[in-house]
């Protein structure tokens, strides 16, 4: 299932430009995202979570950067479908040896 992003890229790196900007203004970062989310129109915990991921993409925070973790995404789904494929793979080749095995035993 895919989640729909209610807020559009711009928004959200406005969000996070406005948290960074005036983040010194308030006694700690949670006190600026909840200032500034209503003013957004989403939750603090949503907008934190945006704040984080910029931070992360910009080297200040340890994790996946977004590119990293899209990249991560789509090995784990090439090894599934890999690991999938092969699986058929095996189950053909045991059909078809057994075949094989059975024909030679009826000559």
């Amino acid at each position: 299932m895919k989640k729909t992003n209610k807020f559009s890229p711009e928004v959200r790196e406005r969000a996070v430009r406005m948290v960074q900007e005036h983040r010194d203004d308030y006694p700690s970062l949670w006190a600026a995202i909840e200032s500034i989310a209503p003013k957004i129109g989403c939750v603090p915990q949503t907008l934190l979570e945006w704040v984080k991921r910029a931070e992360t993409d910009a080297g200040e925070r340890d994790g996946l950067t977004t590119t990293e973790r899209e990249r991560l995404k789509a090995l784990e789904r090439e090894v599934k479908e890999l690991r999938r494929a092969n699986d058929i793979l095996k189950t053909a080749s045991a059909f078809f040896a057994q075949a094989e095995l059975d024909r030679r035993l009826k000559s």
